[in-house]
């Protein structure tokens, strides 16, 4: 079983890495003794998000973290397989497809679950063709595109359901349509989409596909051969290019928070959103260009 294993929200292409805090290289995981003879519910994971100084929220720990320890899991928002292995993985969790699938209509799932879960968006996307819209993905080397097109799919489905649930509820309530006429379909997908999308930690101020990534903290790469994926949780990770946490991803876009290294209760537990092994001024322009903001972390007040 490959293991998908990134330091940071981009896969490292260089030889020589800087780990100057954390020794990413040798981290002692921990074990725990469970005694199943008792049903027990699993203990929240420790941490909780509150306001920073300068960075709005970010995640901080409750209690000392260990070294190499498992902070919290997270399941994506919203996956899509990259077209190149869109028939070798499965179309909702990108789990590496075996030889017991699940087939839909020109995809295959790995499980029974995967494609009942799917039909928040599926039933919509077989509907139309995509063939051009791929093709566009396709040509110009775009993924983000991709998530988009599933969100929009997942949210006709739920716009037009939730709508008319909504409208039905006000009218069994004795509301008039005088005081209902604000409630369109126009409002309420408007509505629903700032909210998800904020949710995302998406900005509604992007003027194309392209913008999407910079806007889009919370959008990660599971693997470049595999697809792309969105988290609640870790989006709201702030950056540090000195990290102490980590994502890691083992055979699906299920995604894996592990601390770098021992974490103190109520330090910040930070990410890193690009390689960490660039120098100072390529770090800078990165991060500037690609996040829209000037890291002021530790490392790079320091020059390094």
């Amino acid at each position: 079983m490959s293991r998908l294993v990134r330091y940071s929200r981009y896969l490292s292409r260089f030889k020589t890495p800087h780990f100057p805090r954390c020794q990413h290289s040798t981290l002692p995981f921990s074990t725990t003794t469970v005694d199943y003879s008792k049903p027990s519910r699993p203990d929240p994971p420790p941490i909780r998000v509150a306001l920073t100084e300068s960075a709005g929220r970010g995640v901080f720990a409750t209690r000392k973290i260990g070294a190499g320890d498992l902070i919290h899991t997270a399941k994506p928002i919203l996956a899509h397989p990259s077209l190149s292995t869109i028939n070798t993985v499965c179309y909702f969790c990108l789990k590496k497809l075996t030889s017991t699938e699940f087939h839909g209509k020109g995809v295959a799932f790995c499980s029974q679950e995967c494609k009942e879960n799917a039909k928040v968006f599926y039933e919509v996307e077989t509907k139309a063709d995509w063939l051009a819209f791929d093709d566009y993905c396709r040509n110009k080397g775009l993924k983000y595109p991709l998530l988009v097109k599933r969100l929009a799919c997942m949210m006709v489905l739920e716009m037009e359901e939730g709508y008319g649930l909504l409208k039905r509820g006000f009218a069994m309530a004795n509301i008039s349509d005088e005081q209902m006429a604000f409630l369109t379909k126009k409002w309420y997908n408007s509505v629903l989409a700032r909210i998800r999308i904020n949710a995302f930690r998406i900005e509604l101020a992007v003027g194309s596909y392209e913008d999407l990534l910079s806007s889009a903290s919370a959008c990660v790469e599971a693997e470049a051969a595999v697809g792309n994926a969105v988290y609640m949780l870790p989006s709201l990770y702030n950056h540090d290019c000195d990290p102490n946490a980590h994502i890691v991803w083992i055979d699906s876009a299920d995604a894996q928070l592990k601390a770098l290294c021992d974490v103190e209760e109520d330090e910040e537990l930070r990410i890193c959103y690009i390689d960490v092994s660039m120098d100072h001024d390529a770090r800078q322009s990165f991060l500037l260009q690609g996040f829209g903001f000037k890291c002021n972390c530790l490392r790079c007040s320091s020059g390094d």
